[in-house]
């Protein structure tokens, strides 16, 4: 059976849009009780990538054969509006109507137009319920280093005494700077608002790139999915924020290349999703900045001939690109990580086990640390849960519902099955009571609507899957709900004994959070290769490839774990072996 840690983090790694359905729901079995939605997030300018716009004009790439040709002047003309003019192909991404696509299709000059595709975030799952693979996070972190970290021997490269300090003159990053291609960050946060030296939102067409909305306001933030990216790679040491006694009294954590300098992308919108052209545009942006490492926490699509030209140009510029290999579980490794000029990194657990969602095949090249992974999360904006049953002196290990709002209750524990109706509380109480639920008969946001409309204050879902350990639940989010937390089974058999007696629950909110997912795999890589380019500079990427490549600790079949966990220091020592 697999362990919790005493606490747990919550983040999203990519969000579908939610379901409304329910809405406004008040009233029930009890008066008073309000369950629905607060105020929308205002969306995105580009929350739903790939469909078309208000005047009909859907997304493509408009490729063009050689001959200097002025690809958007051609456009124009036809009335197409050209979004970006792309310099290491010759292709534009314009929105066309179909008879603007039509007449572009019969130009003989026009080699072929594309579909500029839908690309997500690679998280566990996107799925309004998400299910993450979950172990023991309790000591996962020693002063400022997480297992992940360790895992991948960055702590060897720069603090080789072990004092918990970077030693003098030891490569961490430092001079070399790293692209996140992703959702945007939380610019404000203290790990990482030193780090940060060029950015752009491609989203916006602006220079904030922020995961949402500045004003720190829950309703107008994305997912997250960025910040915690970027810590992974280059939180700063000693730049704690808030985020509880798991931290060691706010010290923090660091990345894996604590001094690299980040150039952050902003592709992703609040859902998580994107399109194909943003990321050739921002690709090339990041070569513009001088980046020598983009990480890319994000796929799905599928290659054509400009996607193929374009990581092509930024391979040959002297940049290794690194992408997240997908997290389907299956054998065939998703797009852009299954690119020629990219490496693909799949995830593993801190024992070195294949995650279950992590997607492998014959294009996967590493695997990194990818489940229960420590990092940064916009501030406030994560959350932490305690249980505390009044009839134990130890707390039940517990985690927080995504999205789920922050709040403490106290009160007794109620059966309620698996929440599927108004009547399926055993003992409904409209002064309040915890309600404790199987999730999976129905819908998560339809369980928590019915048990609040009995009464339930604070619900407790429970994995009755012992294989599986612990699942982190997603609610809809701007919605009112409860606090609400999730137990793994062993949990859930002691709570199981102590129906009708006061039970303590508390949702707080933290600066970082707990995530899984190939999405976190990769950053892990992009870090170890900014600690190899920081030591050798003149290194060219496939240089930095081969070191990681020739080292990588071998765990298992090359389908499912490519050459095997990457690893730092040894990487490093085959490096200095060059001429």
């Amino acid at each position: 059976m697999r362990r919790w840690g005493l606490v747990g983090l919550v983040a999203c790694v990519a969000c579908a849009p939610e379901n409304t359905s329910y809405r406004n729901a008040q009233g029930g079995v009890c008066p008073n009780v309000s369950v629905g939605a607060l105020e929308e997030a205002p969306p995105s300018r580009n929350a739903l990538p790939g469909g078309p716009d208000s005047e009909g004009r859907s997304p493509y790439i408009v490729r063009f054969r050689e001959g200097g040709v002025s690809a958007a002047a051609t456009v124009h003309q036809l009335g197409g509006r050209v979004t970006a003019t792309f310099r290491s192909v010759p292709a534009v991404a314009a929105r066309l109507t179909e008879q603007e696509r039509g007449a572009l299709a019969r130009d003989s000059r026009v080699e072929s137009i594309e579909e500029d595709q839908v690309w997500h975030s690679m998280g566990a799952s996107t799925a309004p319920v998400m299910t993450f693979a979950s172990r023991a996070v309790t000591g996962n972190v020693t002063g400022e280093y997480t297992a992940g970290l360790k895992n991948v021997q960055a702590n060897l490269v720069w603090d080789q005494n072990n004092d918990g300090q970077l030693d003098p003159g030891r490569p961490t990053g430092r001079g070399v700077r790293v692209c996140v291609i992703d959702s945007g960050l939380d610019l404000a946060h203290p790990e990482l608002r030193d780090a940060v030296v060029a950015k752009h939102d491609f989203l916006d067409g602006d220079d904030e790139p922020w995961d949402g909305s500045p004003n720190g306001s829950p309703d107008n933030w994305g997912t997250g999915h960025g910040t915690h990216v970027a810590g992974i790679i280059a939180a700063r040491a000693g730049q704690g924020a808030g985020g509880g006694h798991e931290l060691e009294k706010g010290r923090g954590l660091m990345g894996v290349a604590p001094d690299a300098e980040l150039v952050i992308a902003r592709v992703l919108d609040i859902y998580g999703s994107t399109q194909m052209s943003f990321v050739l545009e921002a690709l090339e942006y990041c070569q513009s900045q001088g980046a020598k490492v983009a990480s890319l926490s994000l796929g799905g699509g599928f290659a054509s001939r400009t996607s193929l030209d374009a990581f092509k140009a930024a391979h040959d510029s002297g940049m290794l690109v690194v992408a997240a290999s997908g997290n389907d579980g299956g054998r065939v490794v998703s797009y852009p990580a299954s690119d020629p000029s990219v490496v693909a990194v799949g995830a593993v657990d801190d024992k070195g086990r294949r995650a279950r969602f992590s997607t492998g095949g014959e294009d996967l090249a590493l695997v990194a640390p990818g489940v229960e992974v420590l990092s940064t999360f916009p501030t406030r904006l994560g959350s932490l849960a305690t249980v505390e049953p009044e009839s134990r002196t130890e707390p039940i290990l517990a985690r927080a519902l995504l999205y789920a709002l922050p709040g403490e209750q106290n009160l007794a524990l109620v059966d309620c099955g698996g929440g599927e109706s108004v009547d399926s509380c055993e003992a409904r109480d409209c002064n309040g009571f915890i309600a404790y639920v199987r999730p999976g008969r129905v819908p998560v946001e339809r369980a928590m609507v019915n048990v609040m409309r009995q009464g339930a204050k604070a619900v407790v879902f429970v994995n009755e899957d012992v294989e599986r350990g612990a699942d982190i639940l997603a609610l809809p989010r701007h919605r009112q709900w409860a606090p609400a937390v999730t137990v793994n089974q062993a949990a859930g058999t002691v709570l199981e004994r102590i129906f009708g007696t006061p039970v303590r629950i508390q949702v707080e909110r933290a600066d970082y959070a707990y995530m899984s997912g190939t999405s976190m795999a990769a950053p892990h890589v992009s870090g170890v290769a900014a600690l190899l380019f920081s030591a050798h500079p003149s290194a060219t990427p496939d240089q930095v490839k081969e070191a990681m490549l020739s080292t990588a600790l071998g765990l298992g079949d090359a389908e499912g774990y490519g050459k095997g966990l990457v690893q730092a220091k040894a990487a490093l020592d085959a490096l200095s072996l060059l001429p």
